[in-house]
């Protein structure tokens, strides 16, 4: 029975996951390796690999045993790391592989994302919808502050809109936001209706129609103009620009497993795997200025039309998608008072 050399210095549990992986990955040492030599494995196999990574110093212990040692390798997970470890830097190797794999689908994530807060930033600008629902909103409010010093305010945040489920009218019940849906509704439904410039009158059924047109025309197709203004509240600026940094890192990682290989010397498994990192580098260097171009055109008008809306200049945000957030969340408000407003109509 042979000695198992890693028991000493890893847990059974790491040897125990490394056999278990083995049996999921259903290939053979010899092919592993030889697929590892040849840049042919596939990212499921990537993955398994590196989870099999041991410590630096269980990878000493292992080079340190030799075929004729006296001390011999036990178990198929420890044989099978001591074939793998025979090949330079493999599981920096490995790494790098699983880089170069993933590289196309994250970096059409990222433009698609960049892509979309652009989008998002024209959408907030453009909608002829929300900008009405915006001076209904100021106009409510003055309405309601005609007396005061702020009955005649020319602009409001945007992130007050959140605040207007929350200002009850004389019942105690009625939101301010249930008065702007009406106002929406008065203007709209006079659109759609008005056929002169003399006030229209309506039967009955006829009012029951524009008042549902005008519902309707305030939700759904409020909703369907700001539709990347909500996937853009869904989205963390943090989280994003860590995956533009961990994309750049990666680049820097593949350089330096090629610095390792060369350093080793050249025996031709590795010149091929360095030339071909050598060609990646060069196409994947400049696709990520390419990306940071992107976020920075996309991060420059998250911040102009923050300031678009407040009017003064934007102080730093500790999240800069704050704007799509308050949108987002202001739709689903609306949508909630329309659909209330509807009951009551019908």
């Amino acid at each position: 029975m042979g000695f198992s050399l890693f028991s000493n210095y890893t847990s059974p549990l790491h040897l125990r996951n490394i056999a278990i992986l083995l049996r999921a990955l259903n290939l053979t040492t010899e092919e592993v390796c030889e697929a590892l030599l040849e840049d042919a494995l596939g990212t499921e196999l990537l993955e398994s690999l590196l989870k099999m990574a041991p410590t630096k110093e269980e990878e000493q212990k292992v080079k340190e045993c030799e075929d004729d040692s006296p001390v011999k390798l036990g178990p198929a997970a420890e044989r099978f790391l001591k074939a793998v470890l025979h090949i330079p830097f493999a599981f920096k190797r490995v790494d790098a592989m699983l880089y170069i794999t993933n590289f196309e689908s994250h970096v059409e994530y990222l433009k698609k994302c960049f892509q979309t807060l652009e989008t998002a930033c024209e959408e907030l600008r453009s909608s002829r919808m929300f900008l009405k629902l915006l001076e209904a909103v100021l106009k409510t409010g003055n309405c309601m502050n005609a007396r005061t010093n702020q009955g005649d305010a020319q602009a409001f945040k945007i992130y007050t809109l959140l605040k207007l489920v929350d200002v009850k009218g004389a019942d105690g019940k009625t939101t301010l936001l249930y008065f702007v849906v009406q106002e929406i509704i008065r203007a709209q439904g006079a659109h759609l209706f008005s056929t002169s410039n003399q006030t229209p009158k309506y039967t009955p059924n006829e009012d029951a129609k524009r008042r549902k047109l005008a519902l309707q025309a305030a939700v759904s197709g409020l909703s369907s103009e700001l539709n990347n203004v909500k996937r853009a509240a869904a989205m963390d600026s943090d989280v994003l620009g860590s995956d533009v940094s961990k994309l750049s890192r990666g680049i820097g990682n593949i350089r330096e497993v090629v610095r390792l290989n060369q350093a080793v010397g050249l025996v031709e498994s590795s010149q091929k795997f360095c030339e071909s990192m050598n060609s990646f580098m060069q196409m994947a260097e400049e696709e990520i200025i390419r990306i940071q171009a992107l976020e920075s055109v996309a991060l420059s008008l998250v911040k102009e039309i923050t300031e678009y809306f407040h009017g003064i200049p934007a102080k730093e945000e500790a999240h800069p998608f704050r704007i799509f957030m308050a949108v987002r969340d202001f739709l689903t408000n609306l949508d909630w008072v329309c659909k209330e407003v509807g009951m009551i109509n019908e």
